[in-house]
């Protein structure tokens, strides 16, 4: 369904039509999609799309812009009390007898702020969603705390905001935001998104953009002033409110929402790697964690809180983690779906697979599932990748972990050794990053790769050549693929873990020694493993961590930090510690 099969209907409120579109079964909840500046309505269309499967969809075009008629005269025609009773209009011929699930973007956002934390709306609104537009209150009062308890960090954060707030200087001027809008910047205003925000093409902007943005124009003049000289003291949000937070938005710090709970007691926080338009290039995320807070809230359920420390990034993305099974794998499994992450687990091992599907259920997981599959074999991963993008979707974060060691010195590694250990250790991570990668290029969504390479990838060592050649590849690749994908908004991360106690060295083969001797070395490396009890949560975490940071390379022991340093300050001393043998 496309905003093309939209049904469409005019309402009259304070002599204007408002151009109202719907879309989806009237009888399931409806959700509002609220437009900001200079956008209309179409700026919704892809989420509005993905939401009206399982809800009644509604935009409008705020007045003066789109299909909807202008005030007249326009100034003091866009004031929030103005747009609170166009809200409240269309709120009564969309859903007369329930409340509706708010969602707003930009000025959208701001309007909806008005809406509510206003006692007039009490009851016609069940929850809101905020992205990208703050309460002009909670800005006026945020300013207020910095100019009168001054600090360094404050006042950065003061100059920080108002250099990005540079545009609501110009607009605020007469006449020439309008000859603009209408001249030169309305035409090159596409290829300005498409560029800057990398906003795909599509039914959006419209050819209303010149207008809507000289009409959008007074939203400003009408509102910002007033509100952020005299912010309200009682600007209480009486819903439970769902706030988005795009980490690259040029016009809007972070800091502009610290303290946030005092104004919106019932708070769910979620953070995106993403720039300002996001209902433009995220709509899955955001339709998918609209969704979550919209039944949540329809359930009663309290979505706001918990999740830990990483929910406002990962909760609802989809996350496929190789070697799966245990380990590393199996606690960076568990770490998401903790965060609320749907989780495929993939293993070898179609039992240790499913215990961890079992297990990122039961700690948070909305949903997971087990796959079973030899990562070396192409075919196999190919098979896997169909099923996963046809039953589950696109992957928003990849953990190849899958690997293998073997020990010996390169004489005694047999070119078989060598091949086992380059085609699960290398070959792999490529079929994990070609197979689903070329998914997340293709959705242009964004996304994370995580590579997970080793510490041997950088420290060399007469007893691991196999071995470290192979998390020497997956590091390089890592490195060249960020660098490619980079322009897709797909960042790529190569770990590199150190001495973690996993189950790795009771699997490792070492060459050049009868069965026996094998055993007992796979023994002692274990113990020493053991003793060292570096665990496999740690590295999960700080895999969460660098995805969420966006790091390219993350040493996580302190070995292996401590290796990382020498080995590009000090490579000689790393070549001297690899001629020692190691006594196994």
């Amino acid at each position: 369904m496309t905003l093309k099969d939209a049904r469409e209907r005019r309402v009259r409120t304070g002599g204007i039509e408002l151009c109202v579109a719907e879309l989806g079964d009237p009888g399931r909840p409806t959700v509002v999609l609220v437009h900001g500046y200079p956008d209309s309505k179409e700026v919704w269309s892809e989420v509005a799309a993905r939401l009206a499967a399982d809800f009644h969809v509604v935009l409008y075009d705020v007045r003066g812009h789109g299909r909807s008629t202008a005030p007249k005269p326009l100034r003091g025609g866009f004031t929030l009390a103005k747009l609170t009773d166009d809200f409240l209009a269309v709120a009564d011929a969309v859903s007369p007898d329930r409340p509706v699930h708010l969602v707003g973007h930009d000025w959208g956002s701001v309007q909806s702020w008005e809406f509510v934390t206003v006692e007039r709306t009490r009851g016609r609104i069940a929850s809101f969603t905020s992205m990208s537009g703050p309460s002009l209150d909670h800005f006026g009062h945020w300013i207020d705390a910095r100019l009168k308890r001054p600090t360094p960090r404050r006042v950065g954060q003061l100059l920080g905001q108002g250099a990005k707030s540079w545009y609501v200087y110009l607009l605020h001027t007469p006449v020439l935001p309008e000859l603009a809008w209408r001249g030169p910047l309305g035409k090159r205003w596409p290829k300005l998104l498409a560029r800057a925000e990398k906003v795909p093409a599509g039914d959006y902007p419209t050819a209303t953009l010149p207008s809507d943005a000289a009409h959008g124009a007074w939203l400003y003049r009408d509102n910002v002033r007033p509100r952020l000289r005299h912010p309200r003291p009682d600007a209480v949000a009486h819903v439970p409110v769902q706030l988005i937070t795009p980490q690259g938005d040029a016009f809007l710090s972070e800091r502009l929402y610290d303290g946030l709970e005092r104004w919106a007691p019932r708070l769910t926080r979620r953070t995106l790697p993403a720039k300002h338009w996001v209902p433009r290039t995220r709509p899955d995320q955001l339709a998918r964690w609209i969704e979550e807070f919209v039944t949540s809230v329809e359930r009663g359920e309290p979505s706001w809180g918990g999740g830990g420390r990483h929910a406002d990034r990962f909760g609802g993305q989809l996350a496929l983690v190789t070697g799966a099974g245990s380990g590393i794998g199996r606690a960076t499994a568990l770490a998401l779906a903790e965060a609320g992450a749907r989780v495929v687990a993939v293993d070898r091992d179609a039992g240790t697979a499913a215990r961890t599907a079992e297990l990122a259920l039961s700690v948070g997981a909305s949903e997971a599932w087990a796959e079973t599959v030899d990562v070396s074999d192409e075919q196999a991963m190919e098979k896997l990748a169909e099923r996963v993008h046809r039953e589950y979707g696109v992957v928003d974060v990849l953990v190849n972990n899958a690997g293998i060691g073997v020990s010996g010195s390169f004489f005694t590694t047999t070119p078989d050794d060598w091949r086992k250990v380059l085609d699960v250790n290398l070959w792999g991570v490529i079929h994990g990053c070609r197979l689903f990668g070329a998914r997340m290029a293709e959705r242009g969504q964004g996304g994370h790769i995580v590579n997970i390479a080793s510490a041997a990838a950088f420290q060399p060592s007469r007893a691991l050549p196999a071995y470290s050649t192979s998390k020497a590849a997956v590091l390089m690749l890592s490195e060249c693929l960020r660098a490619e994908l980079a322009a897709k908004d797909i960042g790529v991360t190569a770990i590199c873990p150190g001495i973690v106690n996993t189950n790795i060295t009771s699997t490792t083969r070492f060459t050049g020694v009868d069965e026996t001797e094998a055993r007992r070395r796979q023994e002692r490396s274990s113990r020493l493993y053991g003793k060292r009890n570096y665990p496999p949560e740690k590295v999960a975490r700080a895999i969460l961590d660098a995805v969420t940071e966006n790091r390219a390379v993350v040493p996580v022991t302190p070995e292996a930090r401590g290796a990382y340093l020498l080995s590009r300050f000090v490579p000689g001393a790393l070549r001297k510690v690899a001629r020692v043998e190691p006594k196994l």
